[in-house]
């Protein structure tokens, strides 16, 4: 397949087999060769090669866990023709845990603006009784040991957002708040993070706001996401925390309409792969 988008592109490419610990000169591709079931045709999704696509997550998961590679970087994946396939598949952040064993916390990151998500992929109904004190907690700690450990930063400062407008506006728009998120952020205090809310989601992405914290803990997926990706969409990158290994990916999906045009932007992958070097060398 790559060897036929490559002419088809006219790349000046040279594709070899993987070998384990060597090192591919400028102009050359070292592929670990996975069978396709059926040839694919550029845009158009096959369920005949969905199990292919998990084998190459499979094969990458192991050899990362083993030290063989060092970091991994998953490329846009089409969730849809993996579950007509037949198989559940909700996405790359929740099969890692599954296979890892981790409760994952999801990151997106643009220069120095890092967004955390206290839940992902669900409908907007849902939110609100997932949010729970403990796995407010759990997620948060999650962030602050990760901050520490692969972004090198000794004290990290979290900002928490409130779920409803204006911070729930004392219980009058809401009360997950008073109940649920700032509870969470007085235990986490109690435990000596430094966390801070809940804050009012339209004011916490302000520039003086964000100058005092080095990540923001959003409540779902579309509270802190577009934000992130409106900063910086050709260099966002995705980073799943709370694995035993490093874990990155581009910050967008898999643009049917491009395959094999040649004119996809390739620079939030580039940022992916860059980013997942610095955070294994800051890990080691």
């Amino acid at each position: 397949m790559l060897q036929e988008r490559a002419a088809k592109l006219g790349l000046a490419v040279t594709l070899t087999p993987y070998v384990p610990g060597a090192r591919s000169g400028p102009g050359c591709l070292s592929v670990a060769h996975e069978p396709l079931a059926v040839p694919s045709e550029p845009g158009k999704l096959d369920p005949r090669n969905s199990a292919y696509v998990l084998r190459l997550i499979d094969r990458a998961i192991a050899a990362t866990l083993a030290g063989e590679f060092d970091a991994m970087v998953t490329a846009p994946v089409q969730k849809s023709v993996i579950n007509e396939a037949g198989i559940a598949f909700t996405g790359h952040t929740e099969y890692l845990a599954e296979r890892l064993g981790a409760v994952p916390v999801m990151l997106l990151a643009t220069g120095e603006l890092r967004v955390a998500l206290a839940t992902t992929h669900l409908p907007l109904r849902e939110v609100s009784a997932a949010l729970g004190i403990d796995s407010l907690c759990a997620t948060a700690t999650t962030l602050a040991d990760e901050l520490r450990r692969g972004f090198g930063i000794a004290e990290p400062r979290i900002a928490v957002c409130g779920l409803n407008p204006h911070a729930g506006e004392g219980g009058y728009l809401g009360d997950e708040e008073i109940r649920v998120i700032g509870p969470a952020i007085a235990r986490l205090q109690s435990r000596g993070i430094r966390a801070s809310g809940p804050l009012p989601a339209d004011t916490v992405f302000l520039p003086q706001v964000l100058a005092r914290f080095d990540a923001v803990l959003a409540m779902y997926h579309d509270q802190g996401l577009p934000v992130v990706k409106h900063a910086g969409f050709e260099h966002a990158v995705n980073v799943t925390l709370g694995l035993p290994i490093v874990r990155t990916s581009p910050d967008h999906g898999t643009a049917l309409d491009l395959a094999g045009s040649g004119r996809a932007d390739p620079r939030s992958l580039l940022a992916a792969v860059q980013l997942a070097g610095r955070l294994a060398v800051q890990r080691h």
